[in-house]
């Protein structure tokens, strides 16, 4: 049986479903059956597939014509645990990590954050305050599964995330992805990673983006099929019939992002200004236009 051996480890919100969606066309790519396995987060509460035999099975269908297999668990890069793990279960895992400006993706992930019923706090400028809190696992609802997912001034400094990784693993088997370079032209960033996991070009030349801004029509529905998702998990129930999906699909709508209020997006600019030159350096690049202001 084959097991993975490259992962797209985050950050979420920056752009890993529609690499994993793209990727999982190629005819010499695998990936797993559960797009976000979240297996080796480990000092998360948020462990989808804790038993190594069920994250195995996610990989089964995998054959000899796939010479890359792999999966996309999102919060591996802020696990301090996820990635010294992957490296012992396959040391020569090769990894795609994808970024953004942080002050897009605090904003964003709120959002997700909501949607997936982990956040009980729709206005972000208020859930923006309770950052640290949540790292203490205070200011969280009863539906919360990981209140540091809600810390969204730590979850979001993608710079130190990045250099605790760079001290583990060779640069050479990672390669950063930023969203700004996905949306300016997929096809380039497409073959980067083809080269990366020594992959021959398909010759792609379509990229659907996914994973776009949603809201949710009810919060009760929502509700309900986190409920019954955690009955089902408890019950050791590892697949179905895809009810409680469809009825999350529907429940969603899809529509534009609300512009931020300008004095907030100071203020994150403000507080990820460090790890944008952090970020800077590690990847040897200017990102100053990631701030209205600069990084001077």
């Amino acid at each position: 049986m084959k097991t993975p051996n490259f992962f797209i480890i985050g950050a979420p919100k920056c752009g890993t479903t529609s690499l994993a969606a793209w990727l999982s066309e190629h005819p010499q790519v695998f990936f797993s059956s559960e797009k976000e396995p979240h297996h080796f987060n480990t000092d998360q509460a948020w462990v989808l597939t804790p038993k190594r035999k069920d994250y195995e099975k996610y990989f089964t269908d995998a054959g000899s014509q796939h010479r890359a297999v792999g999966e996309g668990s999102v919060w591996y890069l802020y696990s301090k645990l996820a990635v010294p793990q992957i490296e012992q279960y396959c040391p020569e895992a090769r990894y795609i990590v994808c970024l953004r400006n942080p002050v897009e993706m605090a904003y964003s992930l709120h959002e997700q954050q909501v949607v997936t019923g982990n956040e009980h706090i729709k206005d972000f400028a208020q859930a923006w305050k309770l950052s640290n809190a949540r790292l203490n696992g205070e200011k969280i609802s009863r539906w919360c599964t990981e209140p540091s997912h809600l810390a969204y001034g730590t979850a979001c400094k993608l710079g130190e995330q990045l250099q605790r990784m760079h001290a583990i693993v060779p640069r050479d088997r990672v390669l950063p992805v930023l969203l700004d370079d996905v949306k300016e032209n997929p096809r380039r960033v497409y073959l980067d990673i083809l080269r990366f996991l020594a992959l021959e070009d398909d010759g792609k030349s379509e990229f659907k983006v996914e994973n776009t801004a949603k809201e949710l029509r009810s919060a009760s529905l929502r509700k309900f099929v986190l409920v019954m998702g955690w009955i089902k998990r408890m019950l050791g129930i590892r697949s179905g019939l895809g009810i409680l999906q469809a009825i999350d699909r529907n429940n969603l709508t899809f529509r534009a992002r609300k512009k931020m209020d300008p004095q907030l997006k100071r203020d994150l600019e403000n507080h990820f200004s460090q790890d944008i030159v952090l970020l800077e350096t590690l990847l040897n690049r200017d990102l100053s236009a990631w701030t209205s202001t600069g990084l001077n």
